[in-house]
């Protein structure tokens, strides 16, 4: 069985992020919602490696880092671990759940619509082919459109129409990629994030029955969800049939509250048969009550929005976690001659950093077997967790300080 992806949020600099994105912080993990640590709490003095070390033994696959530079702008880092890579957005601009609720007529909250994972929905991300035989040089290109879809993708379990029910979709992340001639040439990637709650309701019923259900009154407040009163009626017809109201309660009730109209399989339960039941079965006496034909309903979909609201720009894609090679980068382009030397020169530190680590192991085996019996129950793989802490660390250390240095055209 498939596990399904976990995701930590982090502020990286606690201290000095600021109250508005340590809220946003807060409201995405409410939405990555229910495998993300949602108790998370960071410290100022740590680092990007003290999250990474527990990526493993956590078995967290994602990591969203979200970090603000000396100049005020807010950056979010999408990295998969252990290994990357990693897509660098820059917030250019958010909505708190907070803000997104005031905005609302009937905003819509609850504990358990977080139970479940979100449906994701994805537009836009990978551009039309064009007939330019010389596409542009700052342009992104096919297979990094891919990468970016595919870590998206990602986030969140997969879902089977086949096998998963209906009823356990409550959520939806919406993910759209503004998609323009003059925003593809220039090399901008652009995407808009909205997270919306889905409501679910059967139509073909008159509301006035409706009110009736006792369903429909959990919904209500207590105030108004009392049964209307019919005893000064002499037939349920006058009921339905209002001339006064025209067959409706209020004013309101004649808008259009729907935004689309679904057919859904209505679950049944299905009897147990005892086994003088099952014995009459096979010998023909009497035959299953089950209906050949599934009872399908229509319902009424209608979305609201919880928030939070993001616009994210990317601004640079990396081969590793937070590390590495740069692969793409929204304002520095390089010729093939360049990419070759970088090439190169990411191959031969790699090499050397392997060589350093074969060394230092042969060293460590060494110094045992100088210690004598009491140094062979080290544990080897604590050794390979002590080599990858001395020789990565020179990665990690300042790879906040490398993210506010770089450049930026905001």
């Amino acid at each position: 069985m498939q596990k399904s992806p976990k995701s930590m949020v982090i502020r990286v600099g606690a201290g000095e992020i600021g109250p508005s994105v340590s809220q946003l912080v807060k409201d995405v993990r409410a939405m990555m919602e229910p495998d993300t640590a949602s108790r998370l709490k960071e410290r100022k003095s740590n680092k990007l490696k003290d999250y990474t070390v527990m990526t493993g033994p956590l078995g967290v696959t994602h990591l969203l880092l979200f970090s603000k530079s000396s100049i005020g702008n807010t950056s979010l880092r999408l990295a998969l671990a252990p290994r990357g890579p990693t897509l660098h957005f820059r917030i250019e601009n958010y909505s708190l759940c907070k803000d997104v609720i005031k905005a609302l007529n009937h905003p819509k909250g609850s504990d358990k619509l977080h139970r479940t994972h979100p449906l994701l929905v994805m537009n836009n991300f990978m551009s039309p082919k064009t007939d330019d035989e010389t596409p542009s040089l700052k342009a992104v290109p096919k297979h990094l459109e891919s990468l970016t879809t595919t870590v998206f993708q990602s986030l969140f379990p997969p879902i089977s129409p086949q096998t998963t029910p209906f009823s356990s979709i409550r959520r939806i992340i919406l993910l759209n990629r503004e998609l323009s001639p003059d925003q593809t040439e220039n090399g901008s990637y652009v995407i808009n994030l909205r997270h919306y709650a889905i409501t679910t309701k059967r139509i073909g019923i008159p509301k006035r029955i409706r009110r009736l259900d006792p369903k429909e009154q959990r919904h209500r407040d207590r105030k108004t969800a009392v049964l209307p009163n019919l005893g000064k009626l002499d037939d349920v017809a006058d009921y339905l049939l209002d001339p006064s109201a025209a067959g409706y309660t209020s004013a309101s009730e004649t808008e259009l509250d729907t935004d689309a109209e679904v057919e859904v399989m209505e679950t049944t339960a299905k009897k147990v048969l005892n086994k003088r039941q099952i014995q009459r079965m096979k010998e023909g006496d009497k035959k299953p009550s089950t209906s050949s034909d599934p009872n399908v309903e229509k319902r009424a979909v209608k979305l609201v929005e919880l928030g939070p609201r993001m616009k994210l720009k990317l601004t640079k894609v990396e081969e590793g976690l937070c590390s590495g090679k740069v692969l793409w980068h929204h304002i520095l382009t390089k010729s093939e001659e360049e990419t070759r030397q970088l090439d190169e020169a990411w191959e031969k530190k790699r090499r050397e950093k392997e060589q350093r680590r074969k060394k230092q192991k042969e060293s460590i085996e060494r110094k045992r077997k100088e210690r004598g019996k009491g140094a062979k129950d080290v544990d080897k793989e604590g050794e390979d967790e002590d080599l990858d802490e001395y020789w990565d660390s020179e990665d990690f250390d300042d790879v906040d300080e490398e993210m506010e240095d770089a450049p930026d055209d905001g």
